[in-house]
């Protein structure tokens, strides 16, 4: 299997910017990129009239305007484009299954900082197991000037393995060179009560205990990447906004969830659905047993 990294895109400032994320992707894994385009227009209503030929030509015309600009940008990458009829959710995740990962863009909430999952992002997510990173319109240097990367957060479940989602992440760090911060969230058990009432010596000792298992779990990811800086971090709280709160000024989020087969229910759990919704950082989604 060729290796490369897949883009959705669909003319909106959201597709341009995951279109421009997933190539500086690929340039770091030194992989090709596709760029697909599903004509459908659940994700960006077409214009009034727009007739079946005229849908085409359009429908060419921004994988051509996005593959020229991404070329600008990187001269020497392998770029290919396609271009798909059918619904997009299922057009998606059967072209992620072939790809090392999956990126999408996805709207910001107005002026209030964070994704709006629509029905295709989220169909996508649940339909496929390759990681998909979800990117928000952002404004970048128009010159094609080198990328300084940023520290990565990924949020660890101590409770569970979770292989897949720091794999990704040690990657990630590895391949930008930059401060992989591991955070972890948990709260005290019920049998404690108002935590107000709690002695401050029991709930350090908690944090302590809870710490030295954090750290058990990255030591073999941190004797596999020597070279990343990681640093690690425990809160007492909700995961999913201490998570959030950690993520200010973060290059990219990574977050697990866990794989459903049942057709009924939500299949984002609840720390991932915050992080996607309170969180500007592109968010990378790993599925998980």
């Amino acid at each position: 299997m060729e290796h490369h990294v897949t883009v959705g895109v669909d003319g909106s400032p959201e597709g341009r910017s995951a279109a421009r994320w997933a190539a500086r992707e690929a340039v770091l894994r030194n992989v090709p990129l596709r760029l697909i385009h599903v004509e459908d227009w659940p994700i960006s209503p077409p214009p009034p009239r727009l007739h079946a030929d005229s849908a085409k030509h359009w429908a060419e015309e921004v994988l051509a305007d996005t593959a020229k600009d991404v070329r600008r940008r990187h001269p020497q990458l392998d770029i290919t484009t396609r271009c798909l009829s059918g619904r997009p959710s299922t057009a998606l995740a059967a072209e992620a299954v072939s790809a090392d990962l999956l990126v999408l863009g996805s709207r910001g909430l107005g002026s209030v900082v964070g994704f709006l999952i629509g029905s295709v992002s989220l169909t996508t997510l649940s339909a496929t197991e390759t990681p998909v990173v979800l990117v928000r319109e952002t404004d970048e240097a128009e010159d094609g000037s080198p990328t300084r990367y940023g520290e990565i957060v990924v949020g660890v479940d101590i409770h569970q393995a979770c292989d897949k989602v720091l794999a990704f992440a040690f990657e990630e760090a590895s391949r930008r060179d930059c401060t992989l911060r591991a955070v972890h969230g948990w709260k005290l058990p019920p049998v404690f009560g108002h935590a107000q009432l709690l002695d401050p010596a029991t709930e350090r000792e908690a944090d302590r205990g809870i710490a030295e298992m954090l750290d058990d779990m990255l030591l073999p990811w941190r004797n596999k990447f020597p070279e990343v800086r990681l640093e690690e971090k425990t809160y007492v709280g909700s995961a999913g906004r201490e998570l959030v709160q950690a993520t200010a000024g973060a290059d990219l989020v990574v977050v697990g969830r866990r794989i459903r087969h049942s057709a009924l229910g939500a299949h984002l759990g609840p720390v991932a659905h915050a992080v996607l919704h309170h969180t500007a950082a592109p968010v990378a989604i790993l599925a998980h047993v």
